[in-house]
């Protein structure tokens, strides 16, 4: 068992995490990202429009950028949600108008890793130029040093320094009196027991906070350098409903599943007979009816959830007129006929809470569904049509199913091989 449980590094990320789940940052940045793997974390954190990772090893970056694409989950149940990765090659001792003004800007065991000289220009660039709203910024504590087993000098051979906490502290209070910050010292990983106030923790963190909030900022903006001196390595932009193609593609499917669901059900009321997607629908209340799932999800108005259950009940229990069973032909000037069956787009956005949602109302519903080559409407657009038996689909019908995979991005995300976690070791647990 390690010396710290949770281990260290999980201990720092699950501080930044905690934070961001309290402030709710939209552009978040992390210095010295390298792996990406403090950036796989706050991926799932959907109130980041915009999260950036900056490191000057491209290479080791390279190697784990593709970790963080979306995922098939991410193409086939997209929110509204909007998240852009975007990761750099470059040094924090350098300026890039790219980054400047984000909510946090997070620096997890990086300073340390510059020379003293360069943590002046690091100084200079995050809290003079970059002038985020919040930074994290976390360094060993060399007062905890006696208690790690086996150590010899620095944690790491790459370490040019580490501060104590009285020389930490000086650094952060120089830091806020030339920029216009105010910080507060914590950290992570427990000292042994009677000794936490003595030596304090393992890794400790300044948490700085901008005074002046935006108008300081916007100050600031006025007389900064356009400098781009960084290499754009990756960037990606999430699916997301706010994009108008997906908004349709995912419509189009929830459409057509529940006019599915609601045609089965209509054939099992004139077959006499009952399938499972009737028991669903009897499973959810009295009298069966699919419109008490809205009614739970969706504040409805009561007028037209009154209007919903009546159509409900004509599409169940109606036998002849309004064309709910019908023939057409398969093909323009086709002497091939097949049936079909009606189900209308009021009965639809009222059983279907997504439908509603993503619609707002049936007017809107119509207007989406009207030129999707996909999803067949009656003659005036009141009803979506659907064929009477699966084995009514045709060849052209079957090849424009596998079309609409292709283009839905799905197939192109199952290639994505999920990503390996690193494996731990002694020095990135403290």
């Amino acid at each position: 068992m390690g010396l710290f449980t949770p281990a260290l590094h999980r201990q720092r990320h699950q501080f930044v995490i905690d934070f961001v789940k309290r402030k709710k940052p939209k552009k978040v940045l992390d210095l010295g990202c390298c792996e990406c793997v403090l950036l796989k974390q706050l991926k799932f954190h959907r109130e980041i429009e915009l999260l950036v990772g900056l490191d000057i090893d491209g290479v080791q970056v390279k190697k784990k950028m593709h970790g963080l694409a979306p995922i098939s989950t991410d193409y086939l149940q997209p929110s509204y949600d909007q998240l852009r990765i975007e990761l750099y090659q470059g040094s924090v001792t350098e300026k890039d108008a790219r980054l400047r003004g984000f909510d946090l800007v997070t620096s997890i065991e990086l300073i340390e890793h510059l020379t003293l000289a360069d943590v002046e220009l690091f100084s200079e660039v995050v809290f003079g130029y970059l002038t985020p709203e919040a930074v994290i910024v976390s360094t060993p504590n060399s007062d905890f040093n006696p208690f790690l087993p086996g150590l010899v000098g620095f944690r790491h051979s790459d370490h040019k320094f580490e501060w104590t906490r009285a020389e930490f502290k000086s650094w952060a209070m120089k830091v806020c009196l030339q920029y216009g910050y105010e910080v507060e010292l914590t950290g992570v990983g427990q000292a042994p027991p009677g000794q936490q106030e003595r030596v304090g923790f393992c890794s400790q963190i300044g948490v700085f906070h901008r005074l002046g909030g935006k108008e300081r900022y916007n100050m600031f903006d006025e007389d900064a350098e356009d400098v781009f001196s960084y290499t754009l390595l990756y960037s990606i932009i999430y699916p997301s409903l706010h994009d108008n193609n997906i908004l349709r593609r995912v419509l189009m499917c929830e459409v057509v599943y529940w006019a599915e669901k609601l045609k089965r059900r209509w054939i099992a009321e004139e077959t006499g007979e009952r399938d499972d997607t009737y028991d669903l629908c009897q499973a959810e209340g009295e009298g069966g009816e699919c419109f008490r799932a809205s009614e739970r999800h969706v504040d409805t108005e009561e007028t037209q959830t009154a209007a919903c259950g009546a159509e409900m009940k004509t599409l169940v229990d109606q036998e002849e007129g309004d064309g709910e069973l019908f023939w057409t032909p398969s093909q323009p000037d086709s002497d091939k006929w097949r049936r079909r069956v009606s189900v209308p787009l009021a009965v639809l956005w009222c059983c279907c809470p997504k439908v509603s949602l993503l619609s707002g109302s049936v007017s809107n519903l119509r207007l989406l569904l009207m030129d999707e080559p996909r999803v067949k409407l009656s003659q005036d657009g009141s009803a979506v049509l659907l064929n009477h038996q699966e084995q009514d689909l045709d060849d052209d019908d079957e090849e424009e199913h596998r079309a609409d995979f292709e283009d839905s991005g799905y197939a192109e995300a199952r290639q994505c091989p999920p990503s390996a976690e690193p494996a731990e070791d002694w020095e990135a647990n403290v």
